[in-house]
């Protein structure tokens, strides 16, 4: 009996200590899966930084937004059928190359028409590939030639190709910046073809949306696809604001980092 019961209390002492070895790592791993997304809601400045895709909200408001980063060819019809459709808020995120060898249509859309603008970063890299220096670099040479174009602070960034990892949005957010994505991706980079293009963006397109579009020379079709754009989520009650507009509602979409 004796010996039975020295076996039953090692079988004990081992189920005692494998039930504390699954608690603790269930434990760790909580807390890393509580670590692990990066896209938090703005209003809870002690989480990890976000990027932001879209906003909750029951307000039929959408943001258009064009990114830039080579060419010249393109933006200016762009900007020309925003103004003839009226629409006074749109954001458009530069690259600081392009600010800089470009400063006639920064200040016209800056300045004349008074569209927001942000950075679109300085080299065309993949910002997850970069060391954390580097990353910073990126982002500082951009906002001080940014600044000096537009005269302007800028606070908020979409990074080129939209690449980024928790590092990279650590380091935006100590310097001051949020990370804007897109909800709704136009394709219009793919060139598919005016129609494709105001068919993907009508269709998909909702409250608290934002919305990805270009205005660099690669991307051929979008000023011409844009009139239909804006004419059809008009006549869906849809109202564009801008992105500062979106990220200072309450509720913004969050996704984890893939």
């Amino acid at each position: 009996m004796n010996y039975f019961m020295v076996l039953s209390g090692k079988k004990i002492k081992r189920i005692f200590l494998l039930a504390l070895a699954c608690i603790f790592g269930i434990g760790v791993y909580y807390a890393e899966a509580k670590d692990l997304p990066v896209f938090f809601s703005k209003q809870a400045p002690d989480k990890e930084p976000a990027a932001i895709y879209s906003v909750k909200t029951d307000k039929k408001v959408v943001a258009l937004t064009f990114d830039i980063s080579w060419g010249e060819e393109r933006t200016a019809p762009i900007l020309d059928v925003l103004q003839k459709k009226g629409v006074k808020k749109a954001t458009f995120f530069l690259s600081s190359p392009w600010a800089e060898t470009h400063p006639d249509l920064v200040k016209k859309i800056g300045d004349e028409l008074k569209f927001e603008i942000g950075s679109h970063g300085h080299k065309h890299d993949n910002y997850s590939q970069l060391s954390e220096d580097q990353i910073r670099k990126q982002i500082t040479t951009s906002d001080t030639i940014l600044n000096k174009v537009t005269g302007k602070k800028m606070n908020l960034i979409r990074y080129p190709n939209g690449d980024f990892d928790k590092r990279v949005l650590k380091v935006a957010q100590s310097l001051g910046y949020t990370s804007i994505q897109w909800d709704t991706d136009s394709r219009d980079w793919m060139n598919p073809g005016v129609k494709a293009i105001v068919d993907r963006v009508v269709t998909k397109a909702h409250p608290g949306d934002i919305i990805l579009l270009h205005a660099s020379d690669s991307c051929r079709q979008t000023h011409e696809a844009l009139p239909q754009i804006i004419d059809q989520l008009r006549s869906k009650g849809y109202e564009f604001v801008t992105v500062s507009e979106l990220v200072s509602s309450i509720q913004q979409k969050v996704k984890p980092v893939q």
